[in-house]
Protein backbone atom coordinates (compact mmCIF):
# COMPACT_ATOMS: atom_id res chain seq x y z
CA UNK A 1 0.00 0.00 0.00
CA UNK A 2 1.16 3.54 -0.68
CA UNK A 3 0.56 4.78 2.86
CA UNK A 4 2.86 2.32 4.59
CA UNK A 5 6.58 1.67 4.81
CA UNK A 6 9.01 -0.54 6.67
CA UNK A 7 10.03 -4.19 6.48
CA UNK A 8 10.39 -5.62 9.99
CA UNK A 9 8.67 -2.61 11.60
CA UNK A 10 5.71 -1.82 9.38
CA UNK A 11 4.20 1.67 9.62
CA UNK A 12 0.74 2.44 8.21
CA UNK A 13 -0.65 5.99 8.21
CA UNK A 14 -4.40 6.55 7.75
CA UNK A 15 -7.02 9.29 7.83
CA UNK A 16 -7.84 12.61 6.16
CA UNK A 17 -7.29 16.18 7.30
CA UNK A 18 -11.01 16.85 7.88
CA UNK A 19 -12.11 13.31 8.66
CA UNK A 20 -12.95 12.12 12.17
CA UNK A 21 -9.35 11.27 12.97
CA UNK A 22 -5.91 10.51 11.64
CA UNK A 23 -3.88 7.62 12.94
CA UNK A 24 -1.11 5.06 12.68
CA UNK A 25 -0.55 1.32 13.03
CA UNK A 26 2.91 0.09 14.09
CA UNK A 27 3.38 -3.64 13.55
CA UNK A 28 6.63 -5.22 14.69
CA UNK A 29 7.44 -3.32 17.88
CA UNK A 30 9.25 -5.57 20.37
CA UNK A 31 7.19 -6.53 23.39
CA UNK A 32 8.06 -5.19 26.82
CA UNK A 33 9.34 -1.80 25.67
CA UNK A 34 8.31 0.95 28.12
CA UNK A 35 6.84 4.05 26.44
CA UNK A 36 7.12 7.36 28.27
CA UNK A 37 3.78 8.88 27.27
CA UNK A 38 4.63 12.28 28.74
CA UNK A 39 7.82 12.41 26.65
CA UNK A 40 5.85 11.29 23.59
CA UNK A 41 3.37 14.14 24.08
CA UNK A 42 6.22 16.64 24.43
CA UNK A 43 7.66 15.46 21.13
CA UNK A 44 4.29 15.70 19.40
CA UNK A 45 3.76 19.22 20.75
CA UNK A 46 6.72 20.37 18.65
CA UNK A 47 4.66 19.65 15.51
CA UNK A 48 1.34 20.85 16.89
CA UNK A 49 -0.19 23.90 15.15
CA UNK A 50 -0.34 27.25 16.87
CA UNK A 51 1.80 30.35 17.17
CA UNK A 52 2.43 33.39 15.01
CA UNK A 53 4.37 31.47 12.33
CA UNK A 54 2.01 28.54 11.79
CA UNK A 55 -1.62 27.83 10.94
CA UNK A 56 -4.10 29.05 13.58
CA UNK A 57 -5.94 25.71 13.36
CA UNK A 58 -6.19 24.50 16.95
CA UNK A 59 -5.63 20.80 17.52
CA UNK A 60 -4.65 19.22 20.85
CA UNK A 61 -3.04 16.24 19.09
CA UNK A 62 -3.78 13.98 22.03
CA UNK A 63 -3.10 10.34 21.03
CA UNK A 64 -5.69 7.68 21.84
CA UNK A 65 -4.21 4.18 21.92
CA UNK A 66 -6.55 1.45 20.71
CA UNK A 67 -4.13 -1.47 20.96
CA UNK A 68 -0.50 -2.41 21.40
CA UNK A 69 0.07 -1.08 24.92
CA UNK A 70 -0.49 -2.78 28.25
CA UNK A 71 -0.11 -0.04 30.79
CA UNK A 72 2.91 1.86 29.57
CA UNK A 73 4.61 -1.07 27.82
CA UNK A 74 4.35 -2.56 24.36
CA UNK A 75 2.68 -5.96 24.46
CA UNK A 76 3.67 -7.46 21.10
CA UNK A 77 0.42 -6.88 19.24
CA UNK A 78 0.19 -4.16 16.56
CA UNK A 79 0.05 -0.72 18.12
CA UNK A 80 -2.82 1.35 16.79
CA UNK A 81 -3.37 4.98 17.83
CA UNK A 82 -5.61 7.76 16.58
CA UNK A 83 -5.59 11.55 16.89
CA UNK A 84 -9.00 13.15 16.61
CA UNK A 85 -9.50 16.15 14.32
CA UNK A 86 -11.20 18.81 16.42
CA UNK A 87 -10.90 22.11 14.53
CA UNK A 88 -11.61 21.45 10.84
CA UNK A 89 -13.38 24.15 8.83
CA UNK A 90 -14.53 22.26 5.78
CA UNK A 91 -16.60 25.15 4.44
CA UNK A 92 -13.34 26.84 3.40
CA UNK A 93 -12.94 24.13 0.74
CA UNK A 94 -16.47 24.06 -0.72
CA UNK A 95 -15.51 25.51 -4.12
CA UNK A 96 -12.45 23.34 -4.67
CA UNK A 97 -14.30 20.44 -6.29
CA UNK A 98 -14.08 22.33 -9.58
CA UNK A 99 -11.01 24.50 -9.02
CA UNK A 100 -7.72 22.66 -8.45
CA UNK A 101 -5.34 24.70 -6.32
CA UNK A 102 -1.97 25.39 -7.99
CA UNK A 103 0.83 23.08 -6.80
CA UNK A 104 -1.56 21.05 -4.59
CA UNK A 105 -2.47 17.41 -5.22
CA UNK A 106 -6.05 18.40 -6.16
CA UNK A 107 -5.63 17.93 -9.91
CA UNK A 108 -3.52 14.78 -9.53
CA UNK A 109 -6.20 13.27 -7.25
CA UNK A 110 -8.90 14.27 -9.74
CA UNK A 111 -7.03 12.49 -12.54
CA UNK A 112 -6.53 9.35 -10.44
CA UNK A 113 -9.88 9.08 -8.65
CA UNK A 114 -12.26 11.01 -10.89
CA UNK A 115 -13.26 13.64 -8.37
CA UNK A 116 -14.10 11.18 -5.57
CA UNK A 117 -11.17 12.03 -3.28
CA UNK A 118 -11.73 13.94 -0.05
CA UNK A 119 -9.67 17.09 -0.57
CA UNK A 120 -10.97 19.12 2.38
CA UNK A 121 -7.87 20.51 4.04
CA UNK A 122 -5.79 18.50 1.60
CA UNK A 123 -7.38 15.18 2.57
CA UNK A 124 -4.87 12.33 2.80
CA UNK A 125 -2.26 14.54 1.12
CA UNK A 126 -2.36 17.05 3.98
CA UNK A 127 0.42 18.00 6.37
CA UNK A 128 -2.09 16.95 9.03
CA UNK A 129 -0.87 13.41 8.38
CA UNK A 130 2.47 14.32 9.94
CA UNK A 131 0.72 14.17 13.34
CA UNK A 132 0.47 10.34 13.34
CA UNK A 133 3.92 10.17 11.74
CA UNK A 134 5.26 12.06 14.75
CA UNK A 135 3.29 9.82 17.09
CA UNK A 136 4.99 6.75 15.62
CA UNK A 137 8.36 8.42 15.32
CA UNK A 138 8.27 9.64 18.91
CA UNK A 139 7.90 6.03 20.01
CA UNK A 140 10.73 4.97 17.68
CA UNK A 141 13.00 7.68 19.12
CA UNK A 142 12.51 6.27 22.62
CA UNK A 143 13.41 2.75 21.50
CA UNK A 144 16.45 4.04 19.63
CA UNK A 145 17.66 6.08 22.62
CA UNK A 146 17.47 2.92 24.72
CA UNK A 147 19.87 1.40 22.18
CA UNK A 148 22.26 4.34 22.21
CA UNK A 149 21.01 6.03 19.02
CA UNK A 150 19.80 9.64 19.10
CA UNK A 151 18.06 11.55 16.31
CA UNK A 152 17.64 15.32 16.13
CA UNK A 153 17.06 18.04 13.55
CA UNK A 154 16.98 21.79 13.04
CA UNK A 155 15.57 24.23 10.52
CA UNK A 156 18.69 24.71 8.39
CA UNK A 157 17.16 27.30 6.07
CA UNK A 158 13.92 29.24 5.58
CA UNK A 159 13.19 31.46 2.60
CA UNK A 160 16.88 31.42 1.65
CA UNK A 161 17.97 32.55 5.14
CA UNK A 162 20.34 29.92 6.62
CA UNK A 163 21.09 28.66 10.10
CA UNK A 164 24.66 27.63 10.91
CA UNK A 165 25.52 24.00 10.20
CA UNK A 166 25.60 21.11 12.62
CA UNK A 167 29.10 20.33 13.95
CA UNK A 168 31.03 17.32 12.64
CA UNK A 169 30.10 15.35 15.76
CA UNK A 170 26.74 16.54 17.14
CA UNK A 171 26.13 15.51 20.74
CA UNK A 172 22.97 14.22 22.35
CA UNK A 173 22.93 17.36 24.47
CA UNK A 174 23.00 19.61 21.41
CA UNK A 175 20.15 17.72 19.72
CA UNK A 176 18.06 17.93 22.88
CA UNK A 177 18.86 21.63 23.27
CA UNK A 178 17.51 22.35 19.78
CA UNK A 179 14.38 20.30 20.49
CA UNK A 180 13.66 22.40 23.58
CA UNK A 181 13.79 25.71 21.72
CA UNK A 182 10.59 27.48 20.61
CA UNK A 183 12.24 28.00 17.20
CA UNK A 184 14.44 25.06 16.12
CA UNK A 185 17.62 26.86 15.03
CA UNK A 186 21.17 26.18 16.17
CA UNK A 187 22.02 29.88 16.20
CA UNK A 188 19.30 32.04 17.74
CA UNK A 189 20.39 35.07 15.71
CA UNK A 190 19.96 33.06 12.53
CA UNK A 191 16.62 31.92 13.90
CA UNK A 192 15.50 35.52 14.32
CA UNK A 193 16.35 36.28 10.69
CA UNK A 194 14.48 33.17 9.50
CA UNK A 195 11.44 34.14 11.55
CA UNK A 196 11.49 37.62 10.03
CA UNK A 197 11.54 36.15 6.50
CA UNK A 198 8.62 33.85 7.30
CA UNK A 199 6.62 36.64 8.92
CA UNK A 200 7.23 38.98 5.97
CA UNK A 201 5.93 36.39 3.51
CA UNK A 202 2.87 35.73 5.68
CA UNK A 203 2.11 39.44 5.88
CA UNK A 204 2.02 39.53 2.07
CA UNK A 205 -0.28 36.51 1.85
CA UNK A 206 2.63 34.43 0.59
CA UNK A 207 4.86 31.59 1.81
CA UNK A 208 8.47 30.40 1.79
CA UNK A 209 10.20 27.04 1.52
CA UNK A 210 12.81 25.64 3.83
CA UNK A 211 15.38 22.94 4.50
CA UNK A 212 15.45 20.63 7.52
CA UNK A 213 18.81 19.09 8.47
CA UNK A 214 18.74 15.91 10.54
CA UNK A 215 21.45 13.90 12.28
CA UNK A 216 21.52 10.46 13.89
CA UNK A 217 24.36 9.68 16.29
CA UNK A 218 25.34 6.38 17.90
CA UNK A 219 24.61 4.25 14.85
CA UNK A 220 26.88 1.21 14.61
CA UNK A 221 29.08 0.79 11.58
CA UNK A 222 27.78 -1.87 9.20
CA UNK A 223 24.05 -1.05 9.25
CA UNK A 224 22.43 -1.19 5.83
CA UNK A 225 22.94 -2.89 2.50
CA UNK A 226 24.34 -2.08 -0.94
CA UNK A 227 22.24 -1.14 -3.94
CA UNK A 228 18.49 -0.79 -3.37
CA UNK A 229 18.32 -1.74 0.31
CA UNK A 230 20.80 0.85 1.49
CA UNK A 231 20.38 3.43 4.22
CA UNK A 232 19.99 6.26 1.72
CA UNK A 233 17.44 4.33 -0.33
CA UNK A 234 15.13 3.48 2.52
CA UNK A 235 15.43 6.83 4.24
CA UNK A 236 14.82 8.78 1.02
CA UNK A 237 11.78 6.68 0.10
CA UNK A 238 10.18 7.33 3.49
CA UNK A 239 11.20 10.99 3.72
CA UNK A 240 9.54 11.72 0.38
CA UNK A 241 6.29 10.56 2.02
CA UNK A 242 6.29 13.71 4.16
CA UNK A 243 4.01 16.23 2.42
CA UNK A 244 5.86 19.04 0.59
CA UNK A 245 9.28 17.32 0.49
CA UNK A 246 10.84 17.93 -2.93
CA UNK A 247 14.46 16.94 -2.33
CA UNK A 248 16.60 14.76 -0.05
CA UNK A 249 20.38 14.72 0.18
CA UNK A 250 22.98 13.04 2.39
CA UNK A 251 26.20 14.62 3.58
CA UNK A 252 27.43 17.12 0.99
CA UNK A 253 24.62 15.96 -1.31
CA UNK A 254 24.27 17.94 -4.53
CA UNK A 255 27.29 20.06 -3.62
CA UNK A 256 29.39 16.94 -4.25
CA UNK A 257 28.71 17.34 -7.95
CA UNK A 258 30.63 20.62 -7.89
CA UNK A 259 33.64 19.22 -6.01
CA UNK A 260 36.75 17.35 -7.05
CA UNK A 261 37.37 13.94 -5.55
CA UNK A 262 40.28 15.33 -3.55
CA UNK A 263 37.85 17.75 -1.88
CA UNK A 264 34.88 15.42 -1.51
CA UNK A 265 36.69 12.34 -0.18
CA UNK A 266 36.60 11.87 3.61
CA UNK A 267 40.08 10.83 4.87
CA UNK A 268 40.11 8.15 7.58
CA UNK A 269 42.06 8.54 10.82
CA UNK A 270 42.25 7.04 14.31
CA UNK A 271 40.90 9.26 17.10
CA UNK A 272 42.05 9.57 20.72
CA UNK A 273 39.94 6.57 21.71
CA UNK A 274 41.54 4.36 19.10
CA UNK A 275 38.40 4.41 16.93
CA UNK A 276 38.46 4.76 13.16
CA UNK A 277 36.68 7.95 12.13
CA UNK A 278 36.56 10.28 9.14
CA UNK A 279 38.25 13.68 9.20
CA UNK A 280 35.09 15.22 7.74
CA UNK A 281 31.69 13.87 6.73
CA UNK A 282 30.79 14.73 3.15
CA UNK A 283 29.51 11.15 2.85
CA UNK A 284 26.90 11.81 5.53
CA UNK A 285 28.03 8.75 7.48
CA UNK A 286 27.07 6.33 4.70
CA UNK A 287 29.24 4.56 2.10
CA UNK A 288 27.83 1.96 -0.28
CA UNK A 289 24.46 2.20 1.47
CA UNK A 290 26.05 1.11 4.78
CA UNK A 291 26.77 3.13 7.93
CA UNK A 292 30.42 3.73 8.81
CA UNK A 293 30.03 4.85 12.43
CA UNK A 294 30.10 8.57 11.67
CA UNK A 295 26.98 10.68 12.35
CA UNK A 296 24.29 10.10 9.73
CA UNK A 297 23.49 13.51 8.24
CA UNK A 298 20.68 14.28 5.80
CA UNK A 299 18.73 17.29 4.57
CA UNK A 300 15.15 17.46 3.32
CA UNK A 301 13.98 20.36 1.14
CA UNK A 302 10.39 21.58 1.53
CA UNK A 303 8.60 23.62 -1.11
CA UNK A 304 6.78 26.82 -0.14
CA UNK A 305 3.28 26.18 1.18
CA UNK A 306 1.12 26.22 -1.98
CA UNK A 307 -1.90 27.57 -0.06
CA UNK A 308 -1.34 31.33 -0.23
CA UNK A 309 -3.61 34.35 0.02
CA UNK A 310 -2.61 35.84 -3.33
CA UNK A 311 -4.88 35.40 -6.38
CA UNK A 312 -3.67 32.56 -8.62
CA UNK A 313 -4.58 31.18 -12.01
CA UNK A 314 -6.33 27.82 -12.33
CA UNK A 315 -8.85 26.08 -14.59
CA UNK A 316 -12.44 25.06 -13.89
CA UNK A 317 -12.43 21.29 -14.30
CA UNK A 318 -16.02 21.21 -15.53
CA UNK A 319 -16.12 24.20 -17.91
CA UNK A 320 -12.42 23.89 -18.94
CA UNK A 321 -12.17 27.67 -18.72
CA UNK A 322 -9.36 29.61 -17.10
CA UNK A 323 -10.29 31.34 -13.87
CA UNK A 324 -8.75 32.93 -10.81
CA UNK A 325 -8.70 31.46 -7.33
CA UNK A 326 -7.92 32.95 -3.94
CA UNK A 327 -7.39 30.27 -1.33
CA UNK A 328 -9.15 30.68 1.98
CA UNK A 329 -8.51 28.70 5.10
CA UNK A 330 -5.67 28.51 7.61
CA UNK A 331 -2.20 27.63 6.41
CA UNK A 332 1.44 27.63 7.48
CA UNK A 333 3.56 30.31 5.80
CA UNK A 334 6.51 27.85 6.00
CA UNK A 335 5.68 24.15 6.33
CA UNK A 336 9.36 23.33 6.95
CA UNK A 337 9.13 24.87 10.43
CA UNK A 338 6.70 22.31 11.83
CA UNK A 339 8.24 19.58 9.66
CA UNK A 340 11.41 19.46 11.80
CA UNK A 341 10.02 16.79 14.18
CA UNK A 342 8.42 14.97 11.23
CA UNK A 343 11.85 14.54 9.62
CA UNK A 344 13.18 13.28 12.95
CA UNK A 345 10.23 10.89 13.22
CA UNK A 346 10.62 9.35 9.77
CA UNK A 347 14.40 9.04 10.21
CA UNK A 348 13.92 7.32 13.57
CA UNK A 349 11.32 4.90 12.20
CA UNK A 350 13.51 3.83 9.29
CA UNK A 351 16.58 3.39 11.48
CA UNK A 352 14.66 1.38 14.08
CA UNK A 353 13.19 -0.78 11.33
CA UNK A 354 16.65 -1.54 9.94
CA UNK A 355 18.13 -2.20 13.38
CA UNK A 356 15.32 -4.60 14.28
CA UNK A 357 15.59 -6.24 10.89
CA UNK A 358 19.28 -6.94 11.37
CA UNK A 359 18.53 -8.32 14.86
CA UNK A 360 20.77 -6.08 16.90
CA UNK A 361 20.36 -6.63 20.61
CA UNK A 362 20.12 -4.02 23.39
CA UNK A 363 23.81 -3.18 22.90
CA UNK A 364 23.38 -1.96 19.37
CA UNK A 365 26.99 -2.46 18.37
CA UNK A 366 26.90 -6.23 18.95
CA UNK A 367 25.05 -8.22 16.33
CA UNK A 368 23.53 -11.51 17.36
Amino acid sequence: MSSEFGKYLQVTIFGQSHGKAVGVVLDGLPAGEPIDLAELRRFMQRRRPGGALSTPRREEDEPVFLSGLLGDQTCGSPLCAVIENQDARSEDYAELAALPRPSHADYAAYCKWGGKADLRGGGHFSGRLTAPICLAGGIAKQLLARRGVFVGAHLAEAGGEPDRSLPLFPTRGLLEEIADKPFPALDDRCGERMQAVIAAAAAEGDSVGGIVACAAIGLPAGLGSPMFGGLENRLAAALFGIPAVKGVEFGAGFASARQRGSDNNDPFLVDDRGEIVAAKNDSGGILGGISIGMPLVLRAAFKPTPSIGKPQQTVNLFTKKATEITIRGRHDPCVALRAVPAVEAVTALVLLDMILEEKYDGNIGNQE
